[in-house]
């Protein structure tokens, strides 16, 4: 197959470009001119096409020839809600009208929503694919991605696959986590007795992969995690032993304090004309108690089994970060 991904230079779309190349098909990778292509070097089946998701005409271009897209860029963090949306629901948007437009007889197009679409559950059990609750922009401008696509289902072969945290080698956001406890320091919001459903890289990866040719109905939306439900504190600690060290200091951030330090953080965003992580709109999602999901319907419809679980994933992200210089 020839495949185009989008968001093939960073974290998920360079893990989705090395199976799809390792099992000797070809990878289109739509990236911008600006774009760091390091994890895409070294792997043969890529072909770079510059351009970028806001540019309807560079989608077209790339997709000639192609026979399915995995569309897995999209922004995390912004500067405003309006730039989410402008990424997130507008990119797709224009993913989708390019592929209608220029490839026709595409097999499938395979959306990299999120759990994030859903939102937290209330009581502790794996939320319903039905929910509609996002507590962020972030969140909603996946639930508006996921809704346009709805509109277009019946023209174009549509799956999205929603996963909760993902994490693993060449990650820079749960690396913050690994960076706190390899230098003796870890905090955590609340009690920490929070619980969340996880997804190694390699696993989310090959989900997107097997989206692909699953014969399930367009409009399909599936979670994915590792088949377990994790506390957060005990993942801490699964982190101190993959890295062989103990936290000194560890203590409960506030909320109160979480927020300021949230407030400081968009002041300084703001200055720099950056956009930055931590937000109180991004403290509406940490402060959830419970982030958790069931892919039992993923594993039997698209036939995906995870391989991967917190304990072996966390010692091999230390590994990685080792290896190439973050720790």
């Amino acid at each position: 197959m020839r495949v185009l991904v989008t968001g093939a230079s960073g974290f998920l779309g360079s893990h989705i470009a090395e199976q799809l190349t390792s099992a000797g098909h070809t990878v289109v990778a739509l990236v911008r001119k600006s774009s760091k292509v390091d994890f895409l070097k070294g792997l043969k089946g890529v072909e770079l096409a510059y351009g970028a998701v806001e540019d309807r005409d560079s989608i077209a271009a790339a997709l000639k020839g192609v026979d399915a897209l995995i569309h897995s860029a999209g922004a995390v963090k912004a500067k405003s809600p309006e730039e989410f949306h402008q990424i997130n629901v507008g990119g797709t948007e224009n993913m989708a009208h390019a592929a209608l437009e220029a490839a026709p007889g595409l097999k499938r197009f395979v959306y990299v929503s999120s759990l994030a679409a859903a939102g937290p559950s209330e009581d502790g059990k794996p939320i319903s694919p039905a929910s509609r609750n996002p507590v962020t922009h972030y969140g909603r401008s996946k639930l508006a991605g996921e809704d346009f696509l709805d509109t277009v289902k019946d023209k174009l072969r549509v799956t999205s696959v929603r996963p909760p945290m993902i994490y693993g080698p060449r990650d820079p956001e749960s690396f913050a986590f690994f960076q706190s406890v390899s230098r003796r320091f870890l905090p955590f919001v609340g009690s920490g007795d929070n619980t969340l459903s996880v997804i190694y890289a390699t696993d989310a990866a090959s989900a997107c992969i097997q989206a692909i040719t699953a014969d399930v109905p367009s409009g399909s939306k599936y979670f994915i995690d590792d088949g377990l439900v994790y506390v957060w504190k005990d993942m801490l600690a699964e982190i101190e032993r993959a890295l062989q060290k103990k936290a000194f200091l560890r203590f409960s951030v506030p909320f109160s304090a979480l927020k300021l330090a949230a407030f400081a953080s968009e002041t300084m965003g703001k200055a720099t004309g950056k956009a930055v992580m931590l937000t109180r709109d991004k403290v509406n999602e940490l402060t959830a108690p419970h982030w958790v999901c069931d892919s039992t319907d993923t594993r039997r419809d698209l036939g995906w089994t995870p391989r991967v679980q917190w304990a072996e994933g966390a010692r091999l992200s230390v590994e990685w970060y080792r290896a190439n210089g973050w720790l």
